[in-house]
């Protein structure tokens, strides 16, 4: 893929716009003492880029509690947790916008990119109006809709959908192997976000090293 041919751009939500992961991370903990799951980092881990049933059922795995709960009381644990995570959502404003993001966005509106939302949270909508981003994105992939998560390709062949664009003119940015993954499975240019994710044609330690003319010169090496 050629720089040139680039026309959109798909976001992932959590460690790529905004640090709404430790918000998850917080109300996750909260679930996890209340069935009796230990905590642990590696736990936290492995709950990124994960949708919410699939969560539960690691945390619930983790305490050896996956037989303990009828599908509906499942169903119940996982909107506790989410109404607790929407609390804290509301905390957000524009500052918790994570570094060189907002440059980013307004370099790629300034260039007439196409600009989707690609984020497993069915909370994205409420995430961009708190931090004010909305109207940078022309679309959202409903979650909702789709039978799979990261790393299926699925959810980064509805951005590109989305843009009317075929996978070979869209980029995914992501902070998670799952999410890169995914990016790669759709033919699409990864483009991720820490020193560990080996698999990403485009590398950036950090989200404020990202701009268009540094994506170019690392397509271009």
């Amino acid at each position: 893929m050629k720089f040139a041919d680039l026309k959109g751009f798909a976001f992932d939500l959590d460690g790529v716009i905004a640090d709404t992961a430790r918000f998850h991370g917080q109300a996750w903990h909260q679930l996890a003492d209340k069935v009796g799951t230990e905590w642990t980092p590696e736990l936290a881990d492995a709950l990124k880029g994960v949708s919410r049933m699939d969560s539960l059922e690691l945390i619930l795995k983790a305490g050896g509690h996956e037989n303990d709960y009828s599908h509906d009381e499942k169903v119940a644990l996982a909107t506790e947790k989410n109404d607790n995570y929407i609390k804290l959502v509301e905390t957000l404003t524009p500052a918790d916008i994570l570094p060189g993001m907002k440059d980013f966005l307004d370099e790629l509106k300034a260039n007439n990119y196409h600009i989707v939302l690609a984020s497993a949270s069915k909370n994205a909508p409420k995430v961009l109006k708190y931090l004010q981003l909305t109207d940078y994105f022309e679309g959202i992939v409903d979650p909702a809709k789709l039978t799979h998560g990261k790393p299926d390709p699925e959810i980064y062949s509805e951005a590109a959908k989305l843009m009317d664009l075929p996978a070979d003119q869209v980029a995914g940015l992501e902070d998670a192997q799952a999410g890169v993954e995914s990016i790669n499975r759709a033919g699409e240019l990864s483009i991720g976000f820490g020193a560990d994710l080996k698999d990403a044609d485009v590398k950036f330690a950090h989200t404020g090293d990202v701009s268009l003319a540094a994506i170019k010169a690392q397509m271009e090496d």
